[in-house]
């Protein structure tokens, strides 16, 4: 990388993702990194920063980073769980609060005549999230921050490039949260902010060429975010050596295979659609079980992407759409063997036998830059902003086992419902949506007449990744206007509920 990078060692926090994603936001380039597993190479980053954890200094199962060749020597960082440890092992004094500390607080003092703490006042919200405090700062500690309830919710150490806080600046909640990485990064680390899409695509297509040479490679298109800018910039860095599949599974929605194609004969790929309806639904048939049917739908995903492959001769690369938080969470912080290849959302992880090398040119890039990327290289934004869309499709919004007839339903009362956000412009303000087929019926009446059909679910969330999320609530007209459209031009379907869940502690999906 040319860019002046900065280094986040995670201690398991639930907001690391989130660090990384601010610190990226401000044009800066960040890698995630397991505390007890840190790179060998230190002198690339400029910058260090500690994570939060769910662990206690105080516990026998203590997070003993190693910071010799760290502190003192870089700019460091310490959020929570990092500013305890520097505390509790450096001559201070960490015990158990004797108030809650979980929640939004205000500072109620301030050194802003540090830079760490510029253009912050009192007053700030922050947002703390932890059960242990510091009664005692470090050695040569001086206090920078403090709330009501958190005397030392801030502090650096006098003769270093130090700095640790209680709070969390990383969240939504600490308002001058981006601001504080900022006075960090910027001006006291001196980091760069070189980190832009165009400069991702330059130096990636470089990669790529380098890497890949004259050899073919080969990409399972979904349709999706993910694998529409992959193929983009690999197109960019090997032109025709890319061949780019697309599957058609027989549960994707309502005219989407021949949509798509259409999409992406526009944009100079070498795409090939490869209609395989048939073949996963007879592999799927009388399956009722979730798993069963995501590992029928990847098995026979491999068997069809498998034999395109062979069809071209010299293919030694495979390409995929993973992206950041693949190989994050792919990655133990207690030590434990990270996989080499994250399983595709759509390939459901290829065999050995097909003997492909793996080139991932998104793998360290969150979903929101891979808009972001999409953009900067002209790709439509109507594609750009497609909703996320389950790998086994509406295999696994049709819960019970799948049929062909089961299918049509679905994809006639999907396509209702998402015709019709984008109708009432309300597509953009909501980040998932489908609809589920329930294996219930039931009584309805149609005219004089007496139905016993099916139910569905509608399911419309507004999330920032996916890890979280609160259902939408739409319009009660709008969901009047849909249930009767559904109702009365779906054959089949009697009932609509609207899902009001949130995740936690459902999911996103019913399977």
């Amino acid at each position: 990388m040319e860019q002046d990078q900065v280094l986040i060692l995670d201690f398991g926090s639930q907001y690391t993702q989130l660090i990384a994603r601010r610190v990226r936001e401000l044009n800066i380039y960040c890698e995630i990194h397991p505390y007890n597993h840190p790179p060998k190479e230190l002198e690339n980053f400029k910058a260090v920063i500690l994570s939060g954890s769910p662990n206690s200094v105080r516990g026998e199962n203590v997070l003993h980073p190693e910071l010799s060749e760290i502190r003192g020597k870089k700019p460091l960082l310490a959020v929570c769980y990092g500013a305890q440890y520097l505390a509790h092992f450096s001559g201070g004094k960490v015990a158990p609060s004797s108030t809650r500390e979980y929640g939004r607080a205000n500072l109620s003092f301030v050194k802003n005549d540090e830079i760490f703490f510029q253009n912050i006042s009192v007053g700030s919200q922050v947002w703390m999230s932890h059960s242990d405090t510091i009664k005692e700062l470090p050695t040569n500690g001086l206090l920078l921050a403090s709330t009501k309830d958190v005397e030392n919710a801030a502090y650096k150490i006098e003769g270093e490039d130090t700095f640790a806080i209680q709070f969390h600046p990383e969240v939504y909640h600490t308002k001058d949260g981006k601001q504080l990485l900022a006075n960090f990064l910027v001006d006291i680390a001196k980091v760069g902010q070189t980190w832009t899409p165009d400069s991702f695509v330059e130096s990636t297509v470089a990669a790529i060429k380098e890497k890949v040479g004259n050899d073919k490679v080969v990409l399972g298109l979904s349709g999706g975010v993910d694998s529409t800018v992959a193929a983009v910039l690999l197109h960019k860095a090997i032109g025709k050596n890319l061949y780019c599949i697309f599957v058609n599974n027989g549960l994707l929605r309502k005219n989407e295979f021949e949509s798509v194609l259409k999409q992406y004969e526009g944009m100079g790929l070498n795409v090939k659609g490869v209609d395989a309806s048939k073949r996963f639904l007879d592999k799927l048939a009388g399956i009722s079980d979730p798993e069963g049917k995501r590992k029928a739908i990847g098995v026979t995903f491999i068997d069809v992407f498998d034999d395109e492959a062979h069809h071209i001769q010299d293919v030694k690369w495979l390409a995929q759409g993973t992206i950041y938080p693949d190989v994050i969470e792919s990655v133990s912080v207690n030590g434990g063997p990270s996989a080499t290849i994250k399983s595709h959302h759509n390939v459901g992880g290829l065999p050995d036998y097909m003997k492909l090398k793996i080139v991932e040119p998104l793998r360290m890039i969150f979903k929101d830059e891979v808009r972001r990327v999409g953009a900067s290289m002209g790709i439509d934004p109507e594609l750009l902003g497609r909703h996320p869309f389950p790998g086994p499709g509406l295999g696994i919004r049709i819960l019970g086992d799948i049929t062909a007839e089961k299918v049509r339903i679905l994809q006639e009362v999907d396509a209702i419902f998402i015709n019709g956000l984008k109708e009432d412009g309300l597509y953009d303000k909501v980040w998932q949506a489908g609809a589920m087929l329930l294996p219930v019926n039931s009584v309805g009446v149609m005219g004089d007449e007496r139905t016993y059909e099916k139910v569905v679910a509608l399911r419309a969330v507004e999330s920032t990744d996916g890890m979280t999320a609160d259902w939408v609530d739409l319009p009660y007209e709008f969901l009047q206007k849909t249930s009767n459209k559904i109702i009365n031009q779906v054959k089949g379907v009697n009932r609509v509920v609207y899902d009001i869940s949130s995740k936690p502690p459902a999911t996103i999906e019913w399977e």
